[in-house]
């Protein structure tokens, strides 16, 4: 009977000492439950993450959808996720290791640089959404390309009759030779992004700053902006 009564008194404690440890479902995990976008940087892989507070052995459950692993392998390990207020969102496997550590870099967005992936991304469904579309006629007019500290570059014509993929666009006599020699043809609005394109080579994405135009970007020390003339 006293060995029993051991028996018993030790799982008991080993018990209680793991609801001790258990993860608490505090504010910041609370604002996880639902569905969330999981991607890499470029967003050129993506698919869906559900958190919910269903308890797992070593945290919360989170499913992925069915595309998710043909894109990101390690998604196949997850098993569940922890987020303890003022601390870090964890993705764990089955021995509760870490696997993937993001961190909120803005209001809806977390990042996690992953050895191996790279940076990936969750971001919830507002913030995936990005700025809501602006049609052609928006946009449409004359602008400028110019320097932050007020150097002009090019005058251009942003039109919204159609031109291949995009919109037709006109670039002015009087170009900087730089850019004059890219020989811009089309425009399109893009994923939130003013995107120009030249005839060859690498198109240019600028992003709206409010009250100010649009800055190139990726954004290097003396910005390039497109405002309206």
């Amino acid at each position: 009977m006293l060995r029993l009564a051991a028996i018993a008194f030790a799982g008991l404690a080993v018990t209680n000492a793991a609801m001790a440890q258990a993860p608490v479902l505090g504010e910041s995990a609370k604002k996880m439950i639902g569905s969330w976008e999981f991607s890499n940087a470029d967003r050129d892989k993506k698919c869906t993450a559900t958190f919910s507070g269903d308890r797992t052995p070593v945290g919360f459950k989170v499913e992925f959808d069915g595309n998710c692993a043909s894109q990101f392998a390690l998604v196949a390990d997850v098993v569940g996720w922890t987020f303890p207020d003022n601390d870090l969102l964890h993705l764990l496997d089955a021995q509760g290791k870490v696997l993937v550590e993001f961190s909120e870099v803005e209001d809806g967005i977390y990042e996690a640089p992953t050895p191996g992936v790279g940076v990936l991304f969750l971001q919830n469904a507002a913030a995936a959404a990005g700025p809501p579309e602006k049609s052609p006629e928006e946009l449409a007019g004359n602008w400028l390309l110019t320097r932050i500290s007020g150097a002009p570059l090019c005058a251009l014509t942003l039109a919204s009759t159609a031109q291949g993929d995009g919109m037709a666009l006109t670039v002015k006599p009087g170009c900087a030779a730089s850019i004059a020699q890219l020989n811009f043809t089309q425009w399109r609005f893009d994923g939130g992004e003013l995107v120009l394109v030249p005839a060859r080579g690498t198109a240019w994405r600028f992003e709206e700053i409010e009250g100010a135009g649009w800055r190139r970007i990726p954004e290097s020390a003396n910005p390039i902006m497109l405002v309206r003339q």
